[in-house]
């Protein structure tokens, strides 16, 4: 493409967001006001939402976010969640400090994001840059999760590397879709906070679903055999792979692939220089890192007969799942009420707001609730639900500022790498988390300083709040990535090919 028509492309672009602008005000044409037909706004409202969404970014686009997000990240990292915890406490029996660790390595396919970017973008399978990565993708995942579930007395070496190439195969799709929507969010700036509720949405009902169903398979067919469940959202990858829309580039372009690398490496590593975009990112990175994880310990005291309220499976399950709903009830409060506030302002709160609520843990751990008289099933359930809803309020705008942050033409790469860095941050999460309960000596048995580990993590929280300076102060909508001008980047959802569909 050369400069004139990326001077009409852009005048297109400008052209639709402004009829965009004008549809997204009027997207309930139903009097809103009538008494009568308040249900059924509520009702059509999301549909024609999705239609709109459906006419300006391609249907099968919003189909692979739906089978990405919702059913490969969603209810598969969901059911994973639980039955992992399970397989690794029950079948292989080790320390909960040593999961922590083990957890943390399930990022290792996360932290090549860039990698698989570089794939897709620059060695096309017959003319292909995505369709043959989601076969892949989904091959993976149907293999390693059928051979955890199925070969007896697996080593924990052995089941570890299954369940990280079941991750693998999760992350690898991940990067085509995320690549597609940073793309789309730089062509169309104004519906970048709506791809990331639907992704969030989609994200939260197959947790939802999965978490209510992880309780039951546990309990029927084992932590093993419910490992074999993950192959089904596999096999969608497989067939998302074949139907997705992508027009086939037919140049050969092999003997321009190690100067295309090149390219994209400078690239990436100029824009990273620029303190508008490595400022954000460390921020991210730290507010991941130094929030510790403790999970493993507290899921270990959750199902604990003496020292724990000892949770049955089924019951873990509904808790999860409660949260998941829970998740989507904080997509709706960001969609409806804060989409429009100022980057810092939002981060500054959410985080506060992250921390404290973490006092509830600390409350629960130490027995307090019932001295309160309050029940361990309501207590649990109202902490879980706190959580999720900040969470997802804290995460969706720094999901959105990542894709402010990508630069035209290596938009699908450089993605990559911000979801590499923030991996990265939740690996340090688990690890450090980790040490700490080993630290503190928190057992299979002793919990006696599980309390002490999660006031450690709610301090660290807290903290963070004294690097919000990092993040812009600027609206959501306002174009933050650097310009691209005659830059001969690597595309990887072209207009040609937007215009095409």
């Amino acid at each position: 493409m050369d400069f004139s028509d990326e001077t009409q492309a852009l005048t297109t672009e400008s052209d639709s967001s402004e009829k965009l602008s004008h549809q997204k005000t009027h997207l309930s044409p139903l009097p809103e006001n009538h008494p009568s037909t308040t249900f059924l706004l509520i009702i059509y409202e999301p549909f024609q939402w999705l239609s709109m969404l459906c006419k300006e970014l391609n249907t099968t686009f919003v189909i692979g976010v739906v089978l990405v997000y919702g059913c490969s990240q969603g209810f598969s990292g969901a059911f994973f969640r639980v039955v992992s915890d399970y397989y690794w406490k029950d079948v292989q029996m080790v320390q909960p400090s040593s999961v922590q660790i083990f957890s943390g390595l399930y990022y290792i396919p996360w932290l090549m994001k860039p990698i698989w970017g570089l794939l897709t973008d620059v060695f096309p399978i017959r003319g292909y840059q995505r369709r043959p990565y989601f076969i892949v993708s989904g091959v993976l995942g149907v293999v390693t999760a059928l051979i955890v579930a199925v070969t007896p007395k697996l080593s924990v070496l052995m089941a570890l590397l299954c369940l990280i190439g079941v991750a693998a195969g999760v992350a690898i799709a991940d990067v085509m879709i995320d690549a597609c929507i940073a793309r789309n969010s730089i062509e169309i700036p104004a519906l970048a906070p709506d791809m990331q509720s639907l992704c969030m949405f989609c994200s939260s009902v197959g947790a939802l679903i999965g978490y209510s169903t992880s309780g039951m398979s546990v309990h029927h067919l084992g932590p093993q055999g419910s490992l074999g469940v993950l192959a089904l959202p596999a096999v969608l990858l497989v067939l998302l792979g074949f139907f997705i829309y992508e027009s086939r580039n037919s140049s050969p372009c092999g003997k321009k692939a190690s100067e295309k690398v090149g390219g994209a490496m400078t690239e990436m590593y100029a824009t990273m220089k620029r303190p508008q975009v490595w400022k954000p990112t460390l921020y991210m990175y730290l507010s991941l890192a130094l929030s510790i994880s403790t999970h493993e310990g507290q899921f270990y005291w959750f199902t604990d007969a003496k020292a724990g309220p000892h949770f049955s499976q089924e019951f873990v399950g509904v808790i999860y799942a409660i949260g998941a709903m829970a998740s989507i009830v904080g997509i709706l409060i960001y969609h409806k009420l804060l989409k429009d506030y100022p980057f810092r302002n939002l981060l500054f709160f959410a985080q506060l707001l992250y921390g404290t609520s973490g006092i509830l843990d600390l409350i629960f751990v130490l027995r307090w609730n019932l001295k309160l008289g309050v029940p361990d099933y309501f207590f649990v359930v109202t902490e879980e639900c706190v959580s999720r809803i900040i969470s997802r309020i804290r995460w969706m705008p720094m999901m959105v500022l990542s894709t402010r942050l990508c630069p035209v033409g290596i938009e699908g790469t450089f993605f990559a790498l911000l979801m590499c860095i923030d991996s990265l941050g939740s690996l340090s999460s688990k690890w450090g988390g980790g040490i700490v309960l080993h630290l503190l000596h928190v057992t299979r048995t002793d919990f006696t300083n599980l309390w002490f580990a999660l006031l450690i993590r709610n301090s660290l929280r807290i903290a963070t709040l004294g690097l919000i300076f990092l993040i812009p102060q600027g609206d959501q909508s306002d174009t933050l990535n650097p310009s691209a001008e005659d830059h001969e980047g690597l595309q990887l959802v072209s207009m040609d090919e937007k215009l095409e569909a």
